[in-house]
């Protein structure tokens, strides 16, 4: 099996699951899921820096769609606007050209790669958390078990790890054992909050 949370045709995950912080911390929550199941799986470019998609102006579309349909369909170019490296300002380190082929937004200060790798809590250091635990806990852990767990709440163990993805309307309890990757901050120790993942080993 392989899988994907996103690809350079759809909207990025955390436009698709609601935008802003809401989104950020869905896309997030899905990664660790996406991450903890057997097979092989895929980050698409922006990912790992929860990047949403890019609202952009009419006249700076270029994906062929646009015109085809007459100017009805924007097509994909809100995904694929270039990655920011660094800085305040486009191009963010990603050219030497104060252009690029995609307008990049003022928005996307803060989450270039060197504004995000030295930060524990971005999204980048998740993400790197995450593919490194994953090597350890996850790849010969076996077939997934799925557990009992409240409504809105996904619940499978991998090995000796228990996956929890927190979906639904109100927190809920972390089971025993060490936390060893959340995707976002913990309300207490022992409580997952809504919209977000855990690892406990």
């Amino acid at each position: 099996c392989t899988w994907v949370l996103g690809n350079h045709d759809v909207d990025r995950p955390v436009t698709r699951y609601g935008g802003g912080p809401v989104g950020v911390a869905r896309a997030r929550a899905a990664a660790l899921v996406q991450f903890s199941l057997p097979g092989a799986a895929y980050i698409y470019n922006g990912e790992e820096l929860g990047l949403p998609n890019v609202d952009l102006p009419d006249d700076a579309l270029r994906d062929p769609t646009w015109e085809r349909s007459g100017h009805t369909h924007r097509g994909r170019d809100g995904e694929r606007v270039p990655l920011p490296w660094r800085g305040d300002a486009a191009p963010f380190g990603f050219s030497t050209s104060p252009t690029t082929w995609l307008p990049m937004p003022p928005s996307f200060a803060g989450l270039g790669v060197l504004d995000q790798e030295n930060d524990p809590s971005s999204t980048l250091s998740m993400f790197r958390a995450a593919v490194r635990l994953r090597r350890l806990l996850f790849v010969a852990a076996g077939p997934v078990e799925w557990l009992d767990a409240p409504v809105g709440v996904l619940a499978f163990r991998r090995g000796d790890v228990t996956v929890l993805l927190n979906a639904g309307s109100e927190p809920t309890p972390v089971p025993p054992g060490a936390v060893l990757l959340s995707s976002g901050p913990l309300a207490d120790e022992r409580t997952l909050p809504v919209d977000t993942a855990v690892w406990v080993r």
